[in-house]
């Protein structure tokens, strides 16, 4: 779709992280936590190492981040956290799923549905929404950095389930059991990543092209991300770079 792109959609959300990065922090922190329970080691534990290296990209303290793993494995207390998630419909149909990690499922529950009924979203029921998403690797680099070929050989050999071209970006998708592999060969190739992370990825966009409801859309999922249970909250809406800039003006 000419104009359209999933990095617009990355930028705008990852900008409004670093506005908060306490926040942010926090909420690695939490994952890490969960990831850790499997095994502390990152060496051996590919899901707690692609946390460890998403704390580094926002330069998360050492120090967060050790005792985010000990928490985990029980070495400190404060690690008891359950994973949730809520699915649901902003305006225009647009598909939303929401994770938590909480220690009361059943305040996470009522804050996030005060939220949709707040901004006149219709939440659904378990499966509903999420079968609309697939859980991938996905991993944004900007062209300027490297050419396609070179970067498609790269990644297929480790193991890239596909390159596409987003806009001004290469967008590498990955399976979650290939993601660390993928990410370890770019980074030996001194590749910079703009972005990386493992995902929820809609088979189907919703396209808004209002600004005003966009923007309505945006304050509902900055809405659920400023609660403190929430973790991630993917969507398949779908903007232009234009309204994505003016988004991330505002």
């Amino acid at each position: 779709m000419a104009g359209h792109s999933k990095w617009a959609n990355i930028k705008h959300k990852k900008g409004k992280a670093d506005a908060a990065r306490g926040k942010v922090f926090s909420k690695i922190a939490k994952e890490i936590m969960v990831a850790a329970r499997s095994g502390g080691n990152p060496q051996d534990n590919i899901t707690l190492r692609a946390l460890v290296q998403k704390a580094k990209s926002v330069s998360m303290p050492k120090d967060n981040i050790e005792r985010a793993i000990k928490k985990g494995t029980g070495e400190l207390e404060g690690g008891q956290l359950e994973e949730g998630s809520y699915e649901g419909y902003a305006s225009g149909g647009v598909a939303v799923v929401v994770k938590v990690l909480t220690d009361n499922k059943n305040r996470s529950a009522s804050e996030v549905r005060q939220v949709f009924k707040k901004a006149g979203a219709n939440m659904a029921e378990q499966g509903a929404v999420s079968r609309m998403f697939l859980r991938k690797g996905q991993i944004f680099i900007d062209k300027s950095v490297t050419d396609e070929d070179t970067l498609m050989e790269l990644v297929l050999d480790a193991g890239a389930e596909d390159i596409k071209t987003d806009g001004e970006h290469f967008e590498v998708i990955t399976e979650p059991q290939d993601f660390d592999a993928v990410s370890d060969a770019i980074t030996q190739a001194n590749i910079e990543m703009l972005d990386s992370s493992i995902t929820l990825i809609p088979t189907l966009l919703t396209e808004v092209t209002e600004l005003e409801k966009a923007q309505s859309i945006m304050r509902f999922i900055e809405a659920l991300e400023d609660l403190d249970d929430v973790q991630d909250v993917y969507s398949n809406l779908d903007i232009s770079d234009e309204i994505a800039a003016q988004l991330q003006s505002e």
